[in-house]
């Protein structure tokens, strides 16, 4: 677990980039195709504020950019991600989609965002957290560059609480994935860490209180698909708030 924990950024910089160009295929395959699920609800909680401009966060190949981009009509989205190869399939997707106007892509730390104070409605980060080198103070980064009364919106595994479920989805993580991750992408290591990260990562209330140590307010989490994911929400407190 401590290995996980400490984990340095360039490490996952270095991950993330040796998968990129199996990311989707992987995400959706090891998946089942429930991550769209988890996805599109996430972006039908932003899309009921309706935000004009939106930062997502660890965008990867820019999936929940896009599925928002599509949602609501006049958004704009900045989409920051530390893995260039990521950003590479990324903007590929976007010019494909025709969407370049409305979701601008830029390569950054989440430990350290390029944007002054106040600027964004909202912020999301799908399955990105628990990858931070340092969790808290990447959702302080966020809280910081919202604008009072915005929104946070956070996709993320979590462990299953049934004991059955829990049975299963731990075999599949420990056992499967990684041998199917392994042998589609090529890499030895990226899907031996993903259960890894998720089982040492912060989950359910424990993460609710992590929000708050941010600064955030109202911290409530919805279990997805019995408890496999979970789909976090909070908000900045208003100016005049103490």
């Amino acid at each position: 677990m401590s290995k996980i924990v400490n984990v340095q950024e360039n490490q996952v910089e270095a991950m993330f980039n040796g998968i990129a160009p199996q990311y989707d295929f992987l995400n959706h395959l090891l998946s089942f195709g429930i991550d769209k699920l988890w996805r599109k609800r996430l972006v039908k909680g932003v899309a009921k504020r309706n935000p004009s401009y939106v930062l997502d966060v660890a965008t990867g190949t820019a999936d929940l950019s896009v599925a928002l981009a599509r949602r609501l009509a006049n958004v704009r989205i900045v989409g920051v991600d530390i893995a260039a190869q990521m950003l590479k399939f990324a903007s590929s997707k976007l010019h494909r989609l025709g969407l370049e106007q409305k979701i601008t892509l830029q390569k950054a730390s989440s430990l350290s965002l390029p944007f002054d104070p106040n600027t964004f409605d909202t912020a999301m980060v799908a399955f990105g957290v628990r990858n931070f080198e340092d969790p808290l103070l990447g959702l302080s980064e966020m809280h910081r560059v919202l604008k009072p009364g915005g929104s946070i919106h956070i996709l993320e595994f979590t462990t299953p609480r049934y004991k059955l479920i829990g049975w299963v989805y731990r075999f599949y993580f420990s056992k499967i994935l990684p041998t199917v991750g392994r042998m589609v992408s090529g890499h030895k290591s990226a899907y031996t860490y993903l259960p890894l990260s998720v089982s040492a990562f912060k989950e359910w209330e424990a993460f609710n209180e992590l929000l708050m140590q941010a600064g955030f307010e109202n911290a409530q989490y919805k279990q997805q698909s019995l408890g496999v994911a979970a789909i976090y929400t909070a908000t900045k407190p208003l100016a005049n708030q103490p």
